[in-house]
């Protein structure tokens, strides 16, 4: 078994957060859900350079790096993959990478909109989402979330959510 590193990035504008609809991918652990942007590391990076490369590359939008805010270590574990830790990010200063971008650009990995934080709640998220989308609002320090999962598909539940080694959130 593996530990894959990936990043999570929500842009925020205007009380608004970035959203991908993923709904783009044959096979997509997160087909129909609503997500920040990011991906997987790539040999030799550091979290922050995944997640500008991962931005750019999924949004067309260039991080300004003295916005980029490291919130925390999402550990995912669940009974079908391998366990996950995401390094969850928040920005709000980026550009687009040429004059001519599109607001929302047209991206492989599902459908971008921006989505006013105040509905976020209402979409197709992971329940664990719900819960480090709370802890961003509440302005909470940097923090280490374990997310368990149990089951597959339509059947996957959170099982267990524990903040920073000891506290039960479920």
């Amino acid at each position: 078994m593996s530990i894959k590193n990936t990043s999570l990035c929500y842009l925020e504008r205007d009380h608004s957060y970035l959203m991908m609809h993923r709904i783009k991918k044959e096979q997509d652990v997160n087909a129909g859900k609503w997500i920040g942007v990011g991906g997987k590391f790539e040999d030799k990076e550091s979290p922050e350079d995944c997640v500008l490369r991962e931005v750019l590359e999924e949004t067309g939008f260039v991080i300004q790096p003295t916005s980029l805010r490291y919130r925390g270590i999402i550990t995912f574990i669940t009974d079908h993959y391998d366990t996950e830790l995401m390094h969850l990010f928040t920005c709000t200063e980026f550009s687009p990478s040429r004059p001519d971008a599109p607001e929302c650009p047209d991206c492989s990995e599902g459908v971008l909109q921006w989505v006013p934080k105040s509905q976020i709640s209402s979409l197709k998220l992971w329940e664990g989402d719900r819960i480090f989308l709370s802890l961003l609002e509440k302005e909470q320090p940097f923090f280490s979330l374990k997310l368990v999962y149990s089951g597959k598909g339509d059947e996957e539940k959170l099982v267990q959510a524990i903040l920073n080694g000891w506290q039960n959130l479920l």
